[in-house]
């Protein structure tokens, strides 16, 4: 199997999974699952979020993603237990089918270290 063929039904499994668990069998879009791997690395539990909290939820989501690929580092928790990451290496420009993959990629590897799938 090649690798694109692997990552695609690690994907896949993955979205089945996490649709089951969390949206009772709808969907999971990619949104959603950077939304949960921030709240996972936030470490708080189920809590309602502002919109603007949801955006920096993401963002801590891909900073983590990325930072075994060397483009972030994490530096700290701030006063409200918030992680922060330190940009390391500028990303790649990248297309948007190649940003996908990429993001896809350390998601599904994210899941495979918490032995998840």
């Amino acid at each position: 199997m090649s690798r694109d063929e692997t990552l695609k039904n690690n994907y896949n499994k993955l979205c089945h999974k996490l649709s089951e668990q969390f949206l009772e069998g709808e969907e999971i879009d990619l949104d959603a699952i950077l939304f949960l791997i921030g709240v996972q690395e936030l470490g708080v539990g189920k809590k309602r979020f502002k919109k603007d909290e949801k955006i920096n939820l993401m963002h801590v989501a891909l900073c983590k993603l990325l930072e075994p690929y060397g483009y972030y580092k994490f530096s700290h928790f701030d006063a409200d237990k918030w992680p922060h990451y330190d940009l390391v290496n500028e990303l790649p420009l990248l297309k948007p089918g190649e940003q996908s993959v990429l993001v896809k990629e350390a998601i599904v590897q994210y899941f495979l270290d918490k032995n998840y799938i």
